[in-house]
């Protein structure tokens, strides 16, 4: 089988326009978080007083309605919000609890130890009052951090209550 020039440029131009498809477009360009906590109590203390994450109003869905769109099997759930900021643009985690005990914990040695969603990264002002809000709370760095990325900006890492990766990014202001 003979192929021409012509037809083969053609194939692969038609081909490297499908390798530009057309982005989705979204309506906000942040995500909203969800975390299973075993004690949604100490979790959201964790996150607001060691964190300095801004609660905001949660809400609660029915077994019904959590059954209904796919996410339990007939288990209602609690749900706690916070926001980074004041924007109401702003990134939510949403943690939440149910009746029945979660199933097991993702294995958090290491960032790679396990398949799926590993850590959040939240981007500081002030790297040295976050310091001061983890030794208040006697909370374990890992590593070797505070790290230095280049010039004043350092990396933090640190466990949640329920094992899951923190990395705080800011500047170590003087």
């Amino acid at each position: 089988m003979k192929i021409s020039i012509s037809t083969l440029f053609i194939f692969l131009f038609g081909s490297l326009l499908n390798l530009h498809a057309e982005p989705a477009k979204f309506a906000k360009g942040v995500v909203d978080i969800g975390m299973v906590a075993e004690d949604i109590e100490r979790t959201s203390r964790f996150y607001k007083e060691v964190v300095g994450l801004k609660e905001v109003k949660g809400f609660e869905a029915s077994a019904e309605k959590a059954t209904s769109f796919g996410l339990t099997d007939n288990q209602p759930a609690k749900i706690r919000v916070f926001v980074l900021g004041d924007s109401p643009d702003s990134s939510r985690l949403k943690i939440m609890s149910f009746p029945k005990r979660p199933g097991v914990r993702p294995d958090q040695k290491f960032i790679h130890s396990s398949i799926g969603i590993s850590y959040l990264t939240l981007r500081v002002a002030d790297m040295g009052d976050a310091l001061a809000r983890l030794k208040k709370h006697k909370v374990k760095l890992l590593g070797q951090t505070p790290a230095p990325l280049g010039g004043k900006m350092r990396i933090t890492v640190f466990h949640d209550p329920d094992g899951n990766f923190i990395e705080l990014i800011g500047p170590l202001n003087d």
